[in-house]
């Protein structure tokens, strides 16, 4: 039995999950796809939605004003705005082009989205039997051969594919039957990027043989996905089992008695669960579980990869970014206000009773927050009559070191009146009763 090809009626039952109200945008390159899927939606718009069309010219094409400027005419034809974003997306030296102008669009979409909007894109069913084959050929696992999902978050929204399950030569031919214009960018047609390879070259071979590889791959993929989201509550259950509720460490113990594709799986999750970007590949997750993992009490070993590190202290690894931000410089505060320290970090203040700080300090001209300078002497409250060297402390409260330097401390006059999160010094205590002050660090690797 043939297959029933593209129609508006089919669109519309793939878009039978979606709230029929809020703003829907429209990734339109002016592509025969994203044109199909544009003017189909023009068709079917319900009456609670706001259309929308987001063209993103990435300015690497000498024709790419003239495209964006057929974009608008073709969305203004089809009774929808088009919203034109220029972004810089010339690689790096050694960056994948296609890989940077991705990044630069997906970036320029998310930017746009606000909660509650969905951005439509017009991939294909094609479209997902190279992605499968890309990633395959790549060495990925269930997550990469699930191919790309028909909706994930984006930004404060959702992306969205309806047309997944629909071939290019079906999009094609409604195309031409509604007299519809595209755009025919060049560089699909060459065979060098390794998508353009499997498409020219690769694809139609495998469908001259198995006339049905489209279709195969597509359910694989979709078998693929069960998979995943199935590794993916284990994951997350095996987070949830470990003792460690700060999201930027996990405990050694608990990924040490785990199988090693656990382990990996369980890295993998707590890694993008705080959204660290991109993840590790799979060199670098084997040197975390070899060289970080398992390295003696005392080491402080460290992976890097673009964007993030992992280090291991106190029975525990970090994830930290690639680079720490500077030490800030002292500054003075009155405690009345929240004071920015300038790397991200905020310090606030609450009101408590019976702890923290003397609440009448507050207003005082001679508080300032500093940094170690080393030598430092404190005597916390409760602690007895004796000064303590703050190097011990930092010790015994097993501050990582990284973490030591950017520590913030807050003088009164020449003493130490506060290591915010960790002490209020004797001198300066409320007492039982008495209103205090509590400074909350906010944001950073404590937050």
């Amino acid at each position: 039995m043939p297959r029933p090809g593209f129609s508006l009626s089919r669109l519309d039952a793939a878009l039978a999950p979606l709230p029929r109200q809020g703003r829907w945008w429209i990734g339109f390159s002016g592509g025969c796809d994203s044109a199909v899927l544009l003017h189909a939606l023009s068709r079917l718009r319900p009456a609670g939605v706001t259309l929308k069309a987001l063209h993103v010219d990435h300015r690497l094409h000498p024709e790419s004003a003239a495209w964006a400027a057929h974009c608008q005419r073709f969305a203004a034809a089809c009774g929808v705005p088009c919203r034109v974003i220029e972004v810089d997306a010339a690689p790096a030296p050694g960056e994948s082009p296609e890989a940077r102008a991705r990044e630069a669009r997906y970036a320029a979409f998310a930017g746009v989205l606000r909660a509650g909007d969905h951005l439509f894109l017009a991939h294909h069913r094609d479209d997902q039997a190279e992605t499968v084959l890309l990633r395959l050929l790549r060495g990925a696992g269930p997550e990469g051969l699930a191919g790309m999902p028909v909706s994930r978050p984006l930004g404060a929204g959702r992306l969205y594919r309806p047309l997944l399950d629909f071939t290019r030569a079906e999009l094609q031919a409604w195309a031409r039957r509604e007299g519809l214009e595209w755009i025919e960018d060049p560089a699909n047609a060459g065979t060098d990027p390794d998508r353009n390879f499997l498409r020219h070259e690769i694809l139609p071979r495998l469908r001259s043989r198995w006339p049905a590889a489209d279709a195969a791959l597509a359910r694989g993929a979709r078998l693929q996905r069960e998979a995943a989201d199935d590794l993916a509550m284990q994951a997350a259950a095996d987070w949830a089992s470990q003792a460690e509720t700060s999201p930027d460490r996990i405990a050694v113990a608990a990924l040490r008695a785990l199988p090693a594709a656990r382990q990996r799986r369980l890295l993998r999750y707590w890694i993008g669960r705080i959204n660290a970007r991109p993840l590790p590949d799979a060199r670098h997750l084997q040197r975390i579980l070899e060289e970080v993992l398992t390295a003696a009490p005392d080491a402080m070993p460290e992976v890097r990869w673009p964007g993030a590190r992992i280090r291991r202290h106190d029975g525990r690894l970090w994830l930290l970014p690639e680079t720490l931000p500077a030490r800030p410089s002292a500054q003075p505060w009155d405690l009345r206000q929240p004071l920015r320290l300038g790397d991200g970090r905020c310090l606030a203040v609450r009101e408590i009773t019976g702890e923290g700080l003397r609440a009448d300090l507050r207003g005082r001209e001679d508080i300032r927050i500093e940094f170690r300078r080393g030598g430092e002497r404190l005597r916390p409250a409760g602690r007895g009559e004796y000064h303590h060297a703050l190097k011990k402390l930092l010790q015994e409260w097993r501050v990582p070191p990284w973490e030591r330097a950017r520590l913030p401390l807050l003088y009164v006059g020449e003493a130490i009146a506060a290591v915010p999160g960790y002490c209020v010094c004797a001198p300066f205590a409320a007492g039982a009763g008495e209103t205090g002050l509590v400074i909350d660090v906010r944001g950073g690797e404590r937050d």
